[in-house]
């Protein structure tokens, strides 16, 4: 696991010295090594730069940027190939030499060999930067879910890359300006949906693709090598045993390490299910680590302590007081490379599993997107029935009925209305049906009004949160498809794909940690698109198929409690010691106006929460702090 950046263009433009501030600013992502190379010394040209956490070959022989002694291609790479073995053999049985037992060896040698295709054969996480004399092109590559991150910018007919937002920043050549539709885009999640990212000009290269950057002349467009799977269900028999011999392989795959490994461990379905697959797969008792808390409503450790006993793990337990949390806040907060709403708790745990002595963990990421666990798959569908039966009824009259019910339904009066799911009826309603729409709606922190009025200067132009680019792919991603399953593919590409996977890789490579996540290995979402959708899904929320495939270990009847995923107790803390830091933010209207938000919208907000009721939860705040934060750290404005 690494950090990468560099860098294609004028050599004379500091391209050398941008590609090294980048390396070092990433320095967090790989502690053991760093690396530059350059193809020319001036004139036009490539940088590769590489920071290196050392997890497989753990000689010199795995130092990057690595060259091809027999075609000069170079390699600045970031993440795991994990069928790395197999293509080893392969490109052996060929007649390929290989001089070290590093994944990063088999990928150069394998680009070398069959060129762009060779990205498709890949099976894990990645983030590639590949620099090819032969026609004098760099190709990036990222992996088909988004696990690792790649963002790019063009400068000054330059192109620079970066596995962090906050190292293209450290380049100083991005100017630290936000971009203003991306700020209405955050207002919406409580992060930055892709391509698009909070600062203007940089974007994240989209999952499953690959961009090609010639040495002369500007990019094509990214070119898509993977994906989501359409639902085509086969035999329920077969389609079940093959899920499951993925999934066994998956779990196996991603305990290959010449470091110390432990599994992250809630308590809950997806994560015993790793546990119990690897479990499984090991020879000796694995170690799983859990965070606790005094509050008890949020303390999940006995269902953790449970699970840990019945596969016999070696457990850990680390208790995260609400005095750690707040003595080690600005740290946490430090760590967030786009700002966010929800990030800091795998900071947390990710933290305490590195103080421990390991260098990577597997997480259960993915099991609520991939079998049904969030309310959505209930909600979005219910909902587009009410919708679809009321869209002949006019607007005025639909936002009427909705105003009444939140009425009732809240009873107080307040500076803002209610920012729930009855607070959002209205806006339900006015998707007329439709599914994204829906879905956009369910995940919004606030109503459309409240949006518009929290941005300074609103453009009026997202189709329900998103830029129209991104919308349309979106539709089109679930055109045709059953309800459950068009839920599953906006989870994964949108909630997953956008934030989860995004947080998780910043908050763990902040202390040096590698989080794997076996769930989203492409191979078991292509498997699980094939299993008919009552098999998959039914019941709701249960995850019943994902149960039974570690009934060899765990009794399924033991998850058989509400759904409670890993949360911080943000919600009292907030309320407590966090709230002077919280209100010295919201008073602060210079900055407000700096980040381009209204500070008339931002003190209501305040106020409403401050009062308590009016439907604002802590998230919604949250979010607002981080982002504020975030921008005066790294001196970003609108």
């Amino acid at each position: 696991m690494c950090g990468i950046a560099g860098a294609v263009g004028l050599i004379d433009n500091g391209l050398p010295d941008a590609v090294a501030r980048m390396t070092d600013a990433q320095s967090h992502r790989g502690p053991d090594q760093d690396g530059q190379w350059r193809s020319a010394d001036g004139g036009r040209g490539a940088v590769l730069g590489h920071r290196r956490l050392s997890i497989l070959d753990l000689s010199e022989a795995g130092r990057q940027p690595m060259v091809d002694a027999e075609t000069g291609v170079v390699i600045a790479y970031n993440g795991e190939a994990y069928n790395f073995r197999e293509l080893a053999s392969e490109l052996q049985a060929l007649g390929v030499s290989l001089k070290s037992t590093s994944d990063t060896e088999v990928i150069l040698k394998a680009y070398a060999r069959w060129g762009e295709p060779a990205i498709a054969r890949l099976r894990g996480m990645f983030a590639i930067a590949l620099w090819d004399p032969r026609d004098e092109t760099l190709l990036l590559a990222r992996d088909r879910l988004g696990i690792k991150p790649l963002y790019y910018a063009e400068v000054d007919g330059d192109l620079i890359f970066a596995s962090e937002i906050r190292a293209m920043l450290a380049s100083e050549k991005i100017a630290r300006r936000l971009d203003p539709g991306a700020l209405e885009r955050f207002l919406w999640h409580g992060f930055v949906p892709g391509p698009g990212t909070l600062i203007r000009g940089v974007k994240l290269l989209p999952a499953g693709t690959c961009l090609r950057v010639p040495l002369a002349g500007r990019p094509a467009p990214p070119r898509a090598y993977w994906s989501m799977p359409k639902h085509q269900p086969i035999g329920e028999a077969e389609a079940v045993e093959e899920l499951s011999a993925r999934l066994e392989e998956a779990v196996k795959l991603r305990l290959i390490a010449d470091v110390p490994l432990g599994i992250f461990l809630s308590g809950g379905v997806d994560s015993s299910a790793v546990a119990a697959l690897a479990q499984r797969a090991a020879d000796a008792p694995v170690t799983t680590f859990n965070i606790s808390f005094e509050e008890a409503r949020y303390d999940e450790s006995r269902y953790a302590r449970e699970v840990a006993s019945r596969l016999g793990t070696d457990h850990r337990e680390i208790t995260l007081t609400e005095g750690d949390f707040t003595s080690h806040l600005d740290e946490a907060l430090g760590s967030i490379d786009q700002p966010t709403f929800d990030a800091i708790n795998t900071w947390f745990v990710s933290r305490a599993v590195k103080q421990a002595g390991l260098t990577v963990a597997l997480a259960g990421t993915g099991g609520d997107e991939l079998f049904g666990g969030y309310a959505s798959f209930s909600d979005i569908p219910k909902a587009r029935r009410i919708a679809t039966a009321l869209a002949s009824v006019p607007q005025r009259a639909k936002a009427a009925f909705a105003e009444l019910v939140v009425a009732a339904k809240t009873g107080q009066a307040s500076e803002i209305s209610p920012q729930t799911r009855w607070g959002k009826l209205a806006d339900v309603l006015a998707t007329g049906g439709d599914r994204l729409a829906l879905y956009q709606t369910s995940y919004a922190l606030f109503t459309r009004e409240m949006n518009r009025q929290l941005a300074l200067r609103p453009s009026g132009t997202l189709d329900w949160g998103l830029d129209l680019a991104r919308a349309a792919e979106l539709r089109h991603l679930i055109e045709g498809e059953p309800d459950l399953h068009a839920v599953s593919l906006l989870e994964l590409s949108s909630f997953l794909g956008e934030r989860l996977l995004r947080d998780t890789d910043a908050a763990s490579m902040d202390v040096s940690l590698e989080v794997r996540v076996p769930l989203l290995d492409h191979l078991v979402v292509e498997s699980l698109a094939r299993v008919p959708i009552a098999r998959r899904f039914e019941p709701l929320r249960r995850k019943q198929l994902l149960r039974e495939m570690m009934a060899k270990e765990l009794d399924p009847s033991l998850f058989d409690r509400p759904k409670a995923g890993f949360e911080l107790p943000l919600a009292v803390w907030c309320k407590r010691g966090l709230g002077p830091k919280l209100e010295g933010t919201f008073r602060d209207l210079v900055l407000a106006h700096r980040v381009g938000l209204n500070g008339e919208a931002i003190g209501r907000v305040w106020r409403a929460y401050e009062k308590g009721g009016a439907g604002l939860y802590w998230s919604r705040v949250w979010a607002l702090f981080v982002l504020m934060r975030w921008c005066e750290e790294h001196r970003v404005e609108a």
